[in-house]
């Protein structure tokens, strides 16, 4: 079969398992539903797949009860896929599909066949399997083995070892021309034969001559809990890597004393016989870090953002400010790496109070509390923070962009 632009291609992704090895004590959904990076397994794969130019109709076998679950993971990206309720077997799911597929106006010409907790496949390796099929009645993407194999006893010993030249670990996705691979699989249920692994070997019993396509070793298959957590791990750090963009910003606030009954430091109120005075609040330690973090953007200050001159400002939680300047990191596609933050004053004592510092300002900058330092000295009662006419603070933030088009050229 020639395969070119007018070859209709159709995935059907495999996800109706419970994945109950990847099981942990905090969640037991399926492991298609759970999110690595923020994005859901399913949701990824759905993506390689709807992204890729040569691929037609996506369809999602899913258990019957996964209906809402399937919505919630995938989103928008679902939103063009069709799904179809499997069977007990991933065999019979399989069959499910493949029968949704015959029974369009217009059924694909081929069908990949792709597990959905593999969502690391590379877009190469759908071409390679794709092309495959110009010369072969199917095509799987696969790994030749590196490690020894060994066979085992009843008892847990060694029975032999396998030489492992012309021996490949099977990947997917599975390519077939779609008719045959119809009739392999209804052939196969018609025989009660549901013991096949894997769609090459339904094709092989079938008669069917099956080509090795090189796959990749990203392609793996997140079986366990373990898995999903070297995944989250990986793409956390890709993300990182991405925002390459380092930049550091510093800030610096004063405000002076009045008589009052308690200051605000880093959104923590700290009983104290005098207040900060201020339009807003005057959370000196709040205000420090805001302006750090609109000087890492580069987007002026908090007087530019929230005139004083405002009325609606007067009285407002320093929150609102830092909430502001968080946005606007995140709106950029940036993230907040740390924040260091010193305060100068003679009184209150900062010590007892600055975990909840800590704490408070972790939170609202959607940080780890070790990413957030906090620290306090005083003058040496000189200048007006010595006669405890006042309190400064410092502060100094690290963000994570990035890099922009043009950005770092000379």
């Amino acid at each position: 079969m020639k395969i070119d632009e007018n070859t209709t291609v159709a995935v059907l992704l495999v996800a109706a398992g419970r994945g109950s090895r990847a099981a942990s004590a905090s969640d037991t959904s399926p492991k298609q539903y759970r999110t690595i990076g923020g994005v859901s397994v399913i949701a990824r794969s759905i993506k390689v797949f709807r992204d890729h130019p040569r691929v037609g109709p996506v369809v999602a076998v899913i258990h019957r009860d996964d209906g809402a679950a399937f919505a919630e993971a995938t989103g928008a990206a679902g939103r063009d896929v069709m799904t179809v309720p499997g069977g007990a077997t991933r065999q019979a799911s399989v069959l499910c599909g493949l029968e949704h597929l015959a029974a369009l106006p217009a059924p694909p010409d081929i069908v990949l066949i792709h597990d959905a907790v593999r969502p690391f496949v590379a877009s190469s390796v759908i071409d390679d399997v794709i092309d495959a099929l110009s010369d072969s009645e199917g095509a799987i993407a696969a790994l030749p083995a590196i490690e020894t194999l060994k066979t085992e006893t009843e008892d847990g010993h060694i029975a032999k070892t396998v030489p492992r030249a012309g021996v490949w670990s099977a990947q997917t996705p599975q390519g077939f021309h779609f008719a045959p691979i119809l009739g392999a699989h209804r052939a196969a249920a018609e025989s009660e034969r549901s013991d096949f692994t894997d769609d090459a070997a339904v094709a092989e019993w079938y008669g069917a001559a099956v080509r090795l396509v090189a796959g990749n070793r990203d392609n793996v298959k997140l079986t366990t809990a373990g898995d999903l957590a070297s995944a989250d791990r990986r793409l956390k750090m890709e993300a990182l890597m991405e925002m390459a963009d380092i930049r550091v910003g510093s800030g610096f606030d004063v405000h002076a004393f009045v008589e009052g009954f308690e200051v605000i430091l880093g959104g923590v109120a700290i009983p104290h016989d005098r207040r900060l005075s201020g339009h807003s609040d005057a959370d000196v330690a709040m205000h420090a870090v805001t302006d750090a973090l609109f000087g890492a953007l580069g987007d002026g200050d908090i007087g530019s953002h929230f005139p004083p001159s405002d009325p609606q400002w007067k009285g407002a939680a320093s929150k609102i400010f830092l909430e502001k300047a968080v946005s606007l990191v995140a709106k950029r596609g940036g993230a907040i790496a740390h924040i260091d933050v010193t305060i100068i004053c003679e009184a209150p004592k900062i010590g007892p109070h600055r975990d909840a510092i800590r704490e408070s300002l972790a939170y609202l900058c959607d940080l780890a509390v070790d990413r957030v330092s906090v620290k306090a000295t005083t003058t040496e009662k000189l200048g007006f923070t010595g006669r405890k006419e006042g309190i400064a603070a410092q502060a100094t933030a690290t963000i994570r962009l990035p890099f922009e088009d043009g950005a770092g050229d000379g």
